[in-house]
């Protein structure tokens, strides 16, 4: 276990700023909780309402820009240099990504999501196959290419300035092509500040969706009360394991418990299939895979403007203004454990394997519980309308083995959300500490308490939709820093290739 250093080390602008305005925000939020909810409300209203067109836009330029990027020549350069190594081994690295990734929002949404879209379809449908077939091409398009070509670019951008030019490993550094030393001023200070916020507020939807979940199964399995105060106490208390986490480091800490989370997710996955719909599901995963290619071009540029209706709001734009608030964390967390990868089998691995096996977990929980609620309805989607976060013990009640499977998945999102936690404090402490690639393990420490700190104040402001609004919020100031970053990432590649 390594030793706490007390001795600080920060960018004083960046830590003391970002500190100061969470602590303000958790005890304003406190004090007026009421208040809080009415502005929530509305300011989700106006930006689902008025900014959607701009969501949907950002997320095709930044996929677009990633797949030239892919094919072009700049594929062949190394992070790091042509002599680099990498730091982790195949497997290990992208257990590490993949838990950094998407670990808890998988399993919270893997039922929760296509039996909302089966039951509710984005627009009308002539019967259940064809409202099955949308429910799923939906989900994959959620979860998809977009979401993690939005965390390829940005790890890249970062590590690319990090490993190749020498810069800190910190958002501001990205911007060095167009800002130059200014990075090290008030401006750079300012994209740090905005990534420290769309971090914190990013990774707090996940541990509130993780807290409602594990409450769920608790209450589920066990008959403990599913309410607030129970959910603030687990926040609490895996905080507390996620502190013990960041002690032990990166090695122990966060590469242990994702090998721990593969491993058990995938037991989950094998025990649903096997004794699931298993002819159904393989059916299903090649013709999910087909409807997600074919309706691929209307999904991305659907903006719901002829038809008049909000299910986007709640849905598209939720989910790309989640991943791009998160996506300072992944980037970053990405980038520190992705050295020695050429720019290719880098875009290749974070974009292509994730999505895979992401696609494999969505038809194996989704088509389960859809094939349940088809032969008998109301057998899912009553239990999730009720309570959404007991999605997933709701489809394991209809399979043998339901207490022991339902415990497993509490494990498993005990141990993503200590693995989020880890990471994300882990992040969070590169950005206020100049953007050092191994800081002081203390002041890991203050940004995990901070972590639960706001996930647990937004519970109590407002449950999911507080949750969503604080995503949407942050997230849209953001997707403009990544637009930008697109460029500068560009124009950075190409002078590196003009230099060989």
């Amino acid at each position: 276990m390594k030793k706490l250093r007390l001795k600080l080390e920060i960018n004083p602008a960046v830590f003391w700023i970002s500190a100061a305005l969470i602590v303000f925000f958790v005890g304003f939020t406190l004090y007026n909780l009421d208040f809080i909810k009415l502005v929530s409300d509305a300011v989700q209203t106006f930006i689902a309402n008025r900014t959607g067109w701009f969501f949907v836009s950002t997320v095709n330029i930044i996929l677009i820009f990633v797949i030239i990027l892919l094919s072009s020549k700049y594929g062949n350069i190394r992070i790091g240099g042509a002599d680099a190594k990498p730091d982790f081994n195949f497997w290990s690295w992208l257990a590490m990504l993949f838990s950094a990734g998407m670990g808890i929002g998988l399993l919270f949404y893997s039922v929760a999501e296509p039996i909302f879209h089966f039951t509710s379809p984005p627009f009308e449908t002539q019967d259940n196959a064809t409202s099955a077939k949308f429910a799923m091409a939906f989900t994959f398009f959620h979860w998809g290419l977009h979401a993690w070509g939005i965390y390829a670019m940005i790890a890249l951008a970062l590590a690319f300035f990090a490993y190749n030019r020498g810069l800190p490993l910190s958002v501001r550094s990205v911007f060095y092509p167009i800002l130059g030393d200014r990075i090290y001023g008030p401006i750079g200070n300012l994209i740090d500040i905005l990534a420290v916020f769309s971090t914190l507020f990013g990774l707090a939807t996940s541990l509130g969706l993780g807290a409602k979940q594990v409450n769920a199964g608790l209450n589920h399995v066990f008959g403990l009360p599913f309410n607030n105060t129970a959910q603030l106490a687990l926040i609490a208390g895996i905080t507390g394991l996620a502190t013990i986490s960041v002690v032990m480091g990166l090695d122990k800490g966060i590469k242990r418990l994702s090998q721990l989370n593969i491993i058990l997710a995938l037991i989950l996955l094998a025990f649903v299939f096997f004794i699931g719909p298993t002819f159904h599901i393989l059916d299903a995963f090649v013709q999910n895979a087909g409807a997600y290619v074919s309706e691929f071009s209307m999904m991305s540029s659907w903006t719901e403007a002829y038809e008049g209706t909000n299910w986007q709001n709640g849905w598209t734009l939720f989910y790309w203004a989640w991943w791009i608030a998160w996506s300072p964390f992944v980037g970053i967390f990405i980038a520190r454990i992705s050295k020695g990868r050429t720019v290719r089998e880098f875009l290749l691995c974070v974009m292509l394997i994730p999505v895979f096996f992401t696609f494999i977990w969505m038809t194996v929980f989704g088509n389960s519980a859809i094939s349940e609620e088809m032969a008998n309805p109301g057998s899912i989607s009553n239990a999730v309308n009720e309570n959404v976060a007991v999605a997933i013990y709701a489809l394991f009640e209809r399979f043998p083995l339901s207490f022991i499977t339902s415990f497993i998945a509490i494990i498993v999102v005990i141990s993503f959300f200590v693995t989020s936690s880890d990471s994300a404090s882990f992040v969070v402490d590169i950005i206020t500490s100049g953007g050092r690639l191994n800081p002081p393990v203390a002041q890991r420490i203050f940004w995990a308490l901070m972590e639960g700190a706001v996930a647990a104040v937004l519970l109590m402001a407002g449950g999911l939709k507080a949750l969503q609004t604080a995503v949407i919020t942050t997230g849209l100031p953001f997707a403009i820093v990544l637009l930008f970053m697109c460029y500068c990432l560009f124009k950075g590649l190409k002078e590196e290739s003009s230099a060989k």
